[in-house]
């Protein structure tokens, strides 16, 4: 929709020179880092305030103006583009810790912190936060998304650590959901309702987060496989035995290529296992010893393990910049990139069906994933001119989320929904879509929040 002259007017009033039309500053919002196509706002606001996000909503629910929240733009599925125009809300300037109650070892932070900013905050206190989705997300954005990563298999996924929000709702209301405590039996969940939401329901805030204390060890460990199975199968069998991994990735040779290249590695390609321990001496004395073991029995190489800082960074960085080492792989390409998630005893069988479908593709792929919890993720690397490897990587995408959703799995283990997969949630929720709206139209009956997005 055309943006009216007198609601930027309105808007300007509030926020000043914090809302822009600039076209750089158009085209920055107008897409997260996926494949899909770029949808500008008309216009980018800037508040600093909660009070402002809530006059700004409630002039665009008085006009019908769609708002799409912005927090660092690195969300995969479209859930930042702009498909209908209106105004895009940045909530980058909000980023300050408010409280740090290193006792009861939470947080309370504005949205726009990210999480280098915050574990950079807290690092005097022997305390951090651990939900890690690679990218330096903002903790709203995170919150909105229901992101996880790679410390998700010790630590779980924003849903097991957000304690409790503050949300402006459509009409501009003003809510808090939950509390500090660490349990409730007092009414409707409604944190739980807005993480994951991806902005359709409501406009984060505030949020109250959990920290954890530093471990006293943290060491790396790098081990590769004859085969994928053995290396998933190692996986699953370390979970079911109660091994307390704090974080294990798997990457498949094709992966390994591209980030040998992209981050001046020389990893042996092959399926290869990331491990992350993390305790007193003893125990990760303990958990390396466990995995060498089951290592030793799938015919791996032997585990190279390291409590050096430097190593183990490097390791990490190499794995979180894996995005870009797949861009890299083609010029003018774009990473059509996708995940879903199983119950941990069919991650197995799901990668070896999905590899068997990208035998037959003529563009670079990789498999990646943070299997100790059953997720992983595809990564076609496709020219977007070309329109048949787009038609072929949704065709392959199809087949992967009809064969998840056949071994008791999700569409999406944390990339979300934005648009790129809404068609998906009618395979997955056929018999909750309506409530699904119910939920929505009584919240935001103008449609106004994030429209087009999770529910189309």
């Amino acid at each position: 929709m055309k943006l009216a002259e007198n609601i930027k007017e309105r808007l300007a009033a509030i926020l000043g020179d914090r809302i822009s039309v600039n076209p750089s500053i158009i085209e920055q919002h107008s897409r997260g880092e996926g494949h899909l196509p770029s949808a500008p706002p008309e216009a980018v606001c800037f508040p600093v305030s909660t009070k402002e996000v809530s006059a700004v909503l409630k002039i665009c629910n008085e006009a019908g103006v769609p708002v799409v929240p912005w927090g660092a733009g690195t969300s995969l599925e479209g859930n930042v583009n702009a498909l209908r125009g209106g105004v895009c809300i940045d909530l980058s300037r909000m980023n300050a810790v408010l409280a740090v109650n290193a006792e009861d070892l939470d947080a309370t932070v504005e949205p726009g912190v990210t999480r280098k900013q915050l574990n950079s905050y807290l690092r005097d206190t022997g305390l951090f936060f651990p939900v890690d989705p690679g990218a330096d997300a903002t903790i709203g954005g995170m919150a909105a998304t229901r992101a996880s990563g790679t410390n998700a298999v010790r630590y779980g996924n924003m849903k097991a650590n957000v304690l409790a929000l503050e949300v402006v709702l459509p009409s501009g209301e003003i809510i808090r959901t939950g509390s500090r405590a660490r349990k409730s039996a007092a009414g409707y969940d409604l944190t739980s309702l807005f993480v994951g939401s991806e902005g359709t329901l409501g406009l984060i805030t505030e949020v109250t987060i959990k920290l954890y204390g530093l471990p006293e060890v943290i060491a790396s460990g790098v081990s590769s496989f004859p085969t994928v199975e053995d290396a998933v199968t190692l996986v699953t069998e370390a979970v079911q035995l109660g091994i307390p991994l704090a974080r294990v990735e798997f990457l498949d040779e094709q992966t390994i290529v591209a980030v040998n290249r992209f981050s001046k590695l020389e990893l042996n390609v092959a399926p290869t296992l990331f491990f992350e321990f993390h305790g007193s001496t003893a125990s990760v004395d303990d958990q390396i010893a466990q995995i060498s073991e089951l290592v030793a029995s799938h015919g791996g190489s032997k585990l190279e393990s390291s409590t050096d800082i430097e190593e183990r960074n490097k390791l990490w960085h190499a794995r979180h910049e894996a995005h870009y080492a797949l861009l890299a792989m083609r010029p003018n390409a774009r990473v059509y990139g996708t995940d879903s998630c199983v119950p941990i005893s069919k991650l197995s069988e799901i990668i070896r069906l999905t590899r068997e479908d990208l035998e037959r593709v003529p563009f670079f792929v990789s498999v990646i994933g943070h299997v100790g919890d059953g997720n992983f993720h595809l990564g076609m690397v496709i020219d977007p001119e070309v329109h048949s490897e787009f038609e072929l990587a949704e065709e392959i995408h199809d087949r992967l989320i009809e064969r998840t959703l056949a071994l008791g799995g999700t569409c999406s283990g944390e990339h979300g929904i934005g648009y790129g997969k809404t068609r998906y949630m009618e395979w997955e929720h056929k018999n909750a879509i309506g409530t699904m709206w119910t939920l929505k139209r009584a919240l935001d009956p103008n449609n106004i929040m994030n429209p087009g997005k999770v529910l189309r």
